[in-house]
């Protein structure tokens, strides 16, 4: 399976992934309104702190305030069109490389940008989030519009790839942005309704790409395509911009928390807990994208069919933002994050390890829907965790977790594209390299546990 899925699969994944730090940050939130009384004699105004407000008086500003849903439908838009421009030529690859008179595999970089460049500017997203949310998110739209409508410029394959590269640039902007957008837009009662809906847009705009390529096959509509979701693209960045000029923050602009640009960097690259999760999530999620991007191919010798194999990734999607969204809360309960990657660790070397000895449509929907459930999950824990540590530069944080993740996916996709032709061979391999992570999980839960204890 190409990249266009391995795309689909972080983006579905992504908005789950949200879901489970807005809960998070929520109940931290409530917990702390609950138990911390206003000192005697102090007045209740407004005190600033690196431009955050003074948390009694934005519990109050909360508690009344009215949800800004105008800015969460717009950004709904803006996320959905962007992955529409991720699968944009995925379901027409042979049309348009005749289109463009150019190989399958040139076409293939036209999806291959996005998750590159993402590894590239994870951190830099993060950075200029943290620092400069509203024009960062305002650059994000800006760069994805313009990104869409330099591929009509001439339209040949420089023009679309350029185009491609520059919406690629404005992705993390626009991605990265949805657990600040919902703090600083939506009222705590409607914050999981939001992510929900967010999740669903991001996910939709996959399905658009690939209902487009369907609607209008062959290589005379390959140029319809491309004005659609450039127009998309338009009209959803006029959207969140107006959405954004005339629908304040719930606390107002000043509301809108920020760090100190290159020192949250330095602060989350020198946190212990930050570089061992760095090192735990690069392996299981590395595994989850090699998985999604050549398992197709790795089963086709046992006779998976293409389309077959397309429903196993499809339901294995499916089960990993359900697992998103109900695992990491459970393991949050009660304590049990590392034991739950554990699990899924352990779950999926087992799983490769049958893929590898008795590969077949069954043993496919059985090992592979169990993996999206219980391994994808580690994701959002790792970032939950990063919270935890390093709670005054979120958007930075999970630039670090997100761009160690594809960095895995790139290496060990890169090793399995090798053995490609060697179907078991390469299913050992991921086992072996998923069980890798096993100790880089307990250096992280020594190191918790000797905190906890000191």
């Amino acid at each position: 399976m190409s990249l266009p899925e391995l795309a689909a699969t972080r983006a579905a994944a992504a908005g789950a992934v949200a879901w489970v730090l807005i809960r998070r940050n929520t109940k931290q939130r409530n917990m702390f309104h609950a138990h911390t009384a206003w000192p005697a004699g102090v007045p209740e105004e407004r005190v600033s702190r690196d431009g955050i407000q003074d948390t009694r008086e934005s519990s109050r500003v909360e508690a009344h305030a009215k949800s800004r849903w105008s800015v969460f439908a717009a950004y709904g838009l803006l996320a959905a069109a962007t992955q529409a421009l991720v699968v944009n030529y995925a379901p027409v690859t042979g049309d348009a490389a005749r289109h463009f008179g150019v190989s399958i595999a040139a076409i293939g970089w036209l999806s291959q940008v996005f998750p590159l460049i993402y590894v590239l500017l994870a951190i830099p997203a993060g950075l200029a989030l943290d620092r400069f949310f509203r024009p960062a998110l305002f650059a994000g739209a800006v760069l994805t519009a313009a990104g869409a409508f330099l591929r009509l410029v001439a339209g040949d394959f420089t023009w679309t790839l350029i185009g491609q590269v520059v919406a690629a640039v404005g992705q993390p902007f626009v991605l990265n942005a949805i657990p600040g957008l919902a703090v600083g837009y939506l009222a705590v009662k409607d914050r999981a309704t939001g992510i929900a809906v967010a999740s669903s847009a991001t996910f939709g705009g996959m399905v658009v790409g690939y209902l487009l390529g369907a609607c209008l096959p062959g290589e005379n509509h390959v140029h319809t395509l491309t004005v659609i979701t450039a127009l998309l693209a338009l009209d959803a960045g006029l959207c969140l911009l107006a959405a954004l000029r005339f629908a304040q923050p719930l606390g107002g602009p000043e509301s809108i928390r920020t760090t100190g640009g290159i020192r949250a960097f330095r602060t989350a690259f020198g946190n212990r807990y930050l570089r061992r999760l760095c090192a735990v999530v690069a392996i299981p999620m590395g595994t989850f994208i090699a998985l999604a991007t050549f398992v197709q191919p790795l089963l086709e010798p046992s006779g998976v069919s293409e389309s077959t194999a397309g429903l196993v990734l499809a339901v294995t999607m499916i089960a990993g933002v359900i697992g998103c969204a109900v695992v990491p809360v459970w393991a949050d309960r009660h304590r049990r994050e590392v034991q739950i990657m554990g699990v899924g660790i352990g779950f999926t070397a087992v799983a490769c390890l049958h893929l590898a000895l008795a590969p077949s449509t069954t043993m496919a929907f059985l090992t592979l829907i169990g993996v999206g459930f219980v391994l994808l999950p580690a994701l959002p824990i790792v970032l939950a965790l990063s919270e935890r540590h390093a709670p005054d530069a979120e958007s930075t944080a999970a630039g670090l977790i997100w761009m160690a993740g594809n960095l895995g996916g790139v290496v060990i996709a890169t090793a399995v594209g090798l053995l490609v032709t060697h179907p078991a061979t390469a299913f050992l391999t991921l086992a072996v390299a998923t069980l890798i992570a096993m100790p880089a999980l307990r250096w992280f839960d020594r190191l918790q546990r000797h905190e906890a204890t000191s």
